[in-house]
């Protein structure tokens, strides 16, 4: 199971920019974009809240499960 990042949809949905939330909550927009493309293997829970504070949502609205695909 792959864990799917969805913050740049609900950064589309709040019609707020990397950016702007990168400041309210305290980060890098490097970390940021990190974060948004998945290429991190972790967030902090502090950071996970921060960015729902911010966006008005949950984790769930955040983060999706989706089944791996394998190649045979």
């Amino acid at each position: 199971m792959e864990i799917v990042v969805r913050l740049d949809v609900m950064l589309a949905r709040r019609k707020m920019r990397s950016r702007e939330l990168a400041e309210i909550i305290g980060i890098t927009e490097q970390n940021l974009s990190l974060l948004k493309s998945g290429k991190v293997k972790g967030i902090r829970f502090e950071t996970l809240a921060a960015i729902c504070q911010a966006l008005d949502c949950q984790p769930g609205d955040l983060l999706e499960a989706a089944p791996t695909v394998l190649l045979a």
